[in-house]
């Protein structure tokens, strides 16, 4: 039994909290509350996550209309799959049963891999109850949520044996074009990033460019400068009028330039997904010009923008289908931004249903949301000292490093076309900006430094034209991975996701010798100031029976390279 309180703003809430346990498989979870004070509110109570494992489970539900039948959606449900109910039920892979039941309110599901949560997530008060509401001083609100698990066999308990993690070297991908986005900071790169950025070989730089502002050319033209210098094409994200006015500018901007337009991307302002209207537009303005460019679009925020615009998108007139990702849309904590590495694949696997033969471009993938696309008015200003909504101060970290093995990971296995992370330099990149000194708590950061997300890209920049390698994680909440193979050379990076050092026992068929790197706390400093020098740095290692056995310290990472024979 605990108190909980909640007061922010014109919000004061406090509510008495239980959770009972018993031995024969029954969890009971009871919340009373009172309203303080006279406050709007949207939803208070419970919220139940059934984990993303349980896609295509037969499920039964009991509702005030009766009982109804279904499954947990496969592909990922645009709306919710289950309303108004009072319990649901459901089997276990091992041929028990699941059943909950709901009291003090209505609940309804939705897919949270809309969102790149690994869950199905029951909540109440239904959505379809006009909200917010006024609760007054003295409103109680009481709920009750029962978990029985019958014929479930009791689950293995938590183990510090070696983390399995093995390379399948029978089949593969191509490695996916990787860019990044171009610096929002709008400053222009300096000749140290430039020579830095080159060696990761980058494929694209994503331009997001306003056409409805006056002053979109020089931006237009710095980024061209920008991925010339860098020997990449340019990708543009372009926001025109409702109508599509802007495009035929963009496309005559373009016309000629000897900077390769790999795609535009194209949206009308305020809106999130690509219309009918905006895409003919498009069309008319690059099918008249010389460019080679992809024009196509699809949505700007979550996956979830593209999945409910599905039914209206102008597919047939597109060339390439987009759509976003960032793992904070409902929790912030390092372990649930690591479980979402487990749901990329399924936006994956829906956005291809949705595209048909169209390919597929993920991007940007940031750690928060460049913007909030449900806002009704102009973002808030920035309090002196805080760091910007769409900044994350894990962005320098080894934390950060690891995602970003999981996500290249997840996202490249699952057959994407193109892949755009971050940005070049500052806050949001890959560098910190050399040219200012603004210094933020909690952002630990200096002046040009290489934050190690940078090594994770060098390390797939040296296999571009390479393929990708599937992976079967033991543990994929402790260690994250990536193999790669170009020819016999095959290179794996491991990353320890959390705060306790973990041993990984790599299994790699016919794997004898190789060469191991370190990133971690003992050579992060070495790593963020002479990155060439740590980079050419290595020790031997050897396999015993085509199996390493790696020590990983928090948050650290390894690269391991080595010969692999192809059968």
């Amino acid at each position: 039994t605990f108190e909980a309180e909640h007061v922010s703003g014109d919000v004061d809430f406090a509510w008495t909290g239980s959770i009972i346990g018993t031995p024969d498989g029954l969890i009971t979870a009871t919340m009373d509350g009172v309203a303080r004070k006279d406050f709007q509110r949207n939803r208070i109570g419970w919220c139940v996550l059934h984990p993303m494992a349980v896609a295509g489970v037969a499920v039964s539900t009991e509702t005030p209309h009766g009982t109804v039948k279904g499954a947990f959606p496969d592909l990922v449900a645009p709306h919710q799959p289950f309303f108004d109910m009072q319990s649901i039920a459901h089997e276990t892979p091992g041929g028990g049963e699941i059943v909950i039941r709901f009291e003090g309110d209505l609940w309804e599901m939705e897919d949270q891999r809309n969102w790149t949560d690994a869950s199905f997530k029951t909540y109440s008060t239904p959505l379809r109850i006009p909200y917010p509401v006024q609760i007054k001083k003295g409103d109680r609100v009481w709920q009750r949520v029962t978990i029985e698990a019958k014929g479930v066999a009791p689950t293995n308990p938590a183990s510090d044996d070696p983390v399995r993690v093995a390379v399948d070297v029978s089949r593969s991908r191509p490695v996916p074009q990787i860019g990044l986005g171009v610096a929002s900071h709008g400053a222009p790169l300096a000749d140290e990033d430039i020579a830095l950025l080159k060696s990761l070989r980058l494929a694209h730089l994503h331009l997001l460019l306003d056409l409805t502002e006056p002053g979109w050319r020089p931006s237009l033209t710095q980024a061209m400068e920008e991925a010339k210098a860098l020997h990449a094409s340019l990708a543009i994200e372009a926001i025109a009028g409702v109508d599509g006015a802007g495009l035929q500018d963009l496309a005559d901007a373009v016309t000629g330039s000897n900077v390769e337009i790999a795609r535009v991307l194209v949206f009308g302002y305020g809106e999130m997904d690509t219309s009918e209207m905006v895409m003919d537009a498009a069309r008319i303005a690059f099918d008249g010009s010389n460019s080679a460019a992809l024009i196509g679009g699809g949505a700007r925020a979550y996956f979830t923008e593209l999945n409910r615009a599905a039914p209206t998108l102008p597919r047939e007139r597109m060339e390439v289908i987009s759509y976003t990702i960032n793992p904070q849309v409902h929790a912030f904590d390092n372990a649930s931004l690591t479980e979402t590495l487990a749901a990329q694949p399924e936006t994956v696997r829906s956005a291809h249903a949705i595209a048909g033969d169209l390919p597929v471009v993920v991007g940007p993938i940031t750690l928060r949301p460049p913007f909030n696309p449900n806002a009704t008015g102009p973002e808030p200003e920035t309090a002196a000292g805080e760091l910007p909504a769409a900044v994350d101060y894990r962005q320098p970290s080894l934390f950060a490093a690891g995602w970003l093995t999981g996500s290249l990971n997840a996202l490249g296995n699952a057959g994407v076309d193109a892949l755009t992370y971050f940005q070049t330099t500052g806050w949001r990149g890959i560098i910190e900006r050399r040219d200012h000194q603004l210094r933020v708590p909690g952002f630990h950061s200096w002046p040009g430094m290489v934050f190690p997300i940078y090594h994770v890209l060098a390390d797939i920049g040296e296999f571009r034209d390479g393929e990708m390698l599937p992976i079967a994680l033991g543990d994929g909440l402790r260690v994250q991975a990536l193999a790669l193979r170009k020819g016999d050379r095959v290179r794996v990076i491991l990353a320890n996701m959390g705060e306790d050092p973990v041993t990984v026992s790599l299994e790699i068929p016919s794997a004898g010798e190789g060469r191991m790197r370190r990133l971690d706390d003992q050579s992060m400093q070495l790593a963020a100031t002479e990155p060439a020098t740590f980079r050419a740095m290595s020790q031997p290692v050897a396999a015993r029976d085509g199996i390493f056995s790696v020590d990983l310290p928090p948050f650290g990472l390894v690269t391991l390279d080595m010969n692999v024979e192809q059968a």
